[in-house]
């Protein structure tokens, strides 16, 4: 495979499935006046599609080691493409839910398949670079999905949002003649196992975001059941021995983190945005976009960096950054739009550089014939982050309706600022332990 070619490719499609999260952000004000929903109610829209592109995304990594990568792709992307056609005549707030989360069955494949394949297929001298250039094509989406978001809602309604990841199906076919030919490999899929993890996660967000008991006991009994059935299970889903990896735990922690900060982030900017300083959609995508231009022109200084200066030092960078962007956000944000604009200018190249860093690091630990489980376990934890994230700060929101917005807005952020320092310390802890073991191996020597 000619990764020069295949990897740059590859980053544009998902560059167009993540930033089909971030134009419905900036669109989510008119959606709620639109369609006369709640802001809670609302928030379904994005973690709905976060959740389910989170499932997905484990599921098309796991099925990478059972089935070729570019007949996964193929299922994947004409799922999304139709999904978008019957998007563009959706009316009314069911038909847009349930089109969401078709979407997002189809959107996994680029997320989950794409780390499969550079660590498949990249050689380990250039993988971090390859990494890199996924985590920015994802960062670059979250901030310029506003801009492309403000301009198609504001010209032509938000429906005209589904139009852009109909543009999936042009690139299939070239993608389709570049990509390695693979052969089945002769192993079962564990439909039971995928079946509890998709119920695990979407009862507990549902728990979440309804506050409803029921619902958390259900996600309670089926963590049960998937315990058991994972002690009797041959070949489960979720394989086991990643949980008894704590150097891959720490990372699926710190994971985890890094997409409540930033999922919450773009949760909330458009908001503020809007509410407390009436910018258009149009002027929202104005503000978010020179943050993400930023982060993609460092994308090739980031790669070369995390491959010769390794992954610990960017993790920790990065980390510093965005607790900084979320203290000054919680302490300053309704002093002007600037504070939003200067914020994300730092916090989208840090969040980029983590998540390359974080990825690559995880892709290293990992042995592997456990790489597409290990990875596809680790994205589905991040994107379930991401999704308790948009659902928790929409609930936050609504619960702090009688006090000035501005004072919500902010308590929301220091929520956040928490996060991101419980993030440094589990990576503190990693580090150590690294350390630890690399000394190890030297006495060892």
């Amino acid at each position: 495979m000619n990764d020069k070619v295949v990897m740059p490719l590859w980053t544009m499609c998902l560059f167009i499935v993540v930033m089909n999260t971030t134009m419905f952000n900036v669109s989510l004000p008119t959606i709620i006046q639109d369609l006369q929903i709640s802001a809670d109610l609302g928030s379904w829209v994005i973690s709905s599609y976060s959740i389910g592109y989170a499932l997905s995304t484990v599921i098309y990594s796991r099925l990478s080691d059972v089935v070729p990568i570019r007949r996964l792709l193929t299922v994947g992307l004409i799922t999304l493409g139709l999904a978008s056609v019957f998007g563009l005549f959706a009316h009314d707030f069911n038909t847009l839910l349930i089109t969401r989360i078709v979407q997002s069955a189809g959107a996994g494949a680029m997320a989950g398949l794409g780390l499969v394949l550079a660590s498949r297929y990249v050689p380990i001298e250039r993988r971090g670079a390859a990494i890199a250039m996924i985590s920015a094509g994802s960062a670059m989406a979250f901030g310029l999905g506003p801009i492309f978001g403000g301009v198609i809602s504001q010209y032509f309604g938000w429906n005209g949002l589904f139009g852009i990841t109909c543009l999936v199906l042009v690139v299939l076919p070239v993608l389709l003649r570049l990509l390695p030919k693979e052969q089945p490999k002769p192993a079962s899929f564990d439909v039971i196992g995928a079946a509890l993890t998709v119920v695990n996660a979407a009862s507990l967000l549902v728990a979440v975001t309804t506050q409803s008991l029921v619902w958390l006991a259900v996600g309670v009994v089926s963590i049960i059941v998937h315990a058991w059935y994972l002690k009797k299970a041959k070949e489960s889903f979720i394989n086991p021995q990643l949980l008894k990896m704590p150097g891959y735990l720490k990372l699926v922690t710190i994971g985890f983190c890094i997409l409540v900060l930033n999922l919450g982030n773009l949760f909330l900017m458009p908001l503020v945005l809007a509410n407390l300083f009436g910018k258009s959609a149009l002027m929202i995508g104005l503000f978010i976009a020179p943050g993400a231009l930023l982060s993609a022109f460092l994308t090739r200084f980031v790669g070369r960096f995390i491959d010769r200066y390794g992954n610990l030092r960017f993790l920790i960078i990065g980390h510093c950054i965005l607790a900084a962007v979320m203290a000054a956000f919680a302490l300053n944000l309704s002093v002007s739009p600037v504070v939003l604009l200067l914020g994300y200018l730092c916090f989208s190249p840090a969040f980029s550089a983590t998540m390359a860093s974080l990825n690559n690091e995880a892709s290293r630990v990992l042995p592997r014939t456990w790489i597409g489980s290990g990875m596809g376990l680790l994205q589905l934890i991040q994107f379930f982050g991401g999704s308790v994230s948009v659902a928790v700060c929409g609930l936050l929101l609504h619960a702090q309706r009688d006090l000035a917005p501005a004072k919500a807005y902010e308590h929301v952020y220091g929520l956040l600022l928490v996060v991101s320092l419980c993030s440094l310390g589990v990576l503190l802890l990693y580090r150590r332990s690294y350390s630890k073991s690399n000394a190890g191996q030297s006495i060892q020597a």
